[in-house]
């Protein structure tokens, strides 16, 4: 309300205003005109004005400010879901309504500033993202920041050793070592680790031809083996052209000797066993196609 009255509006203005549906309220005392799109951009630019001095940027949104967008769910920068902006250990807890209340041990070297908001630091961040309940999200939010270029994974590591009584700190101690850029999304990174702790240790986009013909592009393979492992998640894999496109590229694939596994997201996301038995099972099956000693699940 400060600017407004600098601007000569006085609160009977601003009523009529929001009342006429002209402007409306992003927080308390912040309002803009209401074809302003109510993205993370704008929450962002009202907690500038309305955040304490000591309050930071951290977790997923850190990483997005950092560039790791697809940190984010699909749409969260759009839907402006809670921001993840904490204060600092030992001072009073942050209380608006677009943000995450809590507080966090950080150091100054910890946190830089990114279009005038305190944000924890690219390593920082990506050690926030290691310390969650599940491995799988614990990977795919390690690895968004790991491609951005802005984190040493030598550095990551000996940071690992830290965080003593921090929740979730074993989780990021036993993912730490698997960080990695060879996959493109976070799909395709839990995808990885859905691999890997079915004890399989497969090469990310792995291109089929035959001859001279393209016939696939493959999310993990094994290409000795001829066993590939792929993601369909409802953004790209719902649409009829797309299924029948998925369709012929498989079976050309199959046709060719290759054993494909179909992961799909309420297997690949849950916290169960299914996604690497089914791993295991076209493990298996390519194995019995080779020839060779039958896996042992």
């Amino acid at each position: 309300m400060a600017m407004a009255r600098d601007a000569g509006l006085t609160w009977r203005h601003m009523h009529e205003l929001i009342a006429g549906g002209v402007v409306r309220r992003v927080l308390k005392g912040v309002y803009v005109e209401a074809g302003v799109l109510d993205d993370l951009d704008l929450r962002i630019a009202a907690l500038r004005l309305h955040a304490p001095p000591d309050t930071v940027v951290c977790d997923r949104h850190a990483a997005w400010l950092h560039g790791a967008e697809m940190v984010l769910a699909p749409g969260e920068h759009l839907e402006a879901m809670p921001v993840r902006m904490l204060r600092r250990r030992g001072s009073a807890s942050l209380r608006n309504p677009v943000s995450v209340r809590g507080e966090r041990d950080l150091r100054d070297s910890e946190i830089v500033e990114l279009n005038g908001l305190a944000v924890t630091t690219p390593m920082r961040t990506c050690a926030d993202l290691g310390m969650v309940r599940w491995p799988s999200e614990s990977l795919a939010g390690m690895n968004a920041m790991y491609r951005t270029g802005l984190v040493d994974k030598d550095r990551l590591l000996a940071l690992s050793s830290g965080f003593k009584g921090r929740r979730w700190v074993t989780t990021f101690r036993a993912v730490a070592p698997l960080v990695h850029d060879r996959c493109e999304s976070p799909p395709e990174d839990i995808l990885w680790l859905r691999c890997h702790e079915a004890g399989l240790d497969l090469e990310p986009q792995v291109e089929l031809w035959d001859g001279s013909d393209f016939v696939a592009r493959f999310d993990l393979a094994d290409p000795e083996l001829k066993l590939a492992v792929e993601y369909d998640g409802a953004e790209w894999h719902t649409d009829p052209d797309q299924l029948e496109h998925d369709r012929r590229r498989r079976e050309k694939a199959r046709a060719l000797g290759w054993v494909i596994v179909v992961i799909r997201a309420e297997d690949l996301f849950a916290q169960t066993l299914r996604a690497e038995e089914l791993i295991r099972a076209g493990h298996r099956a390519a194995l019995a196609r080779a020839d060779q000693t039958p896996y042992a699940a």
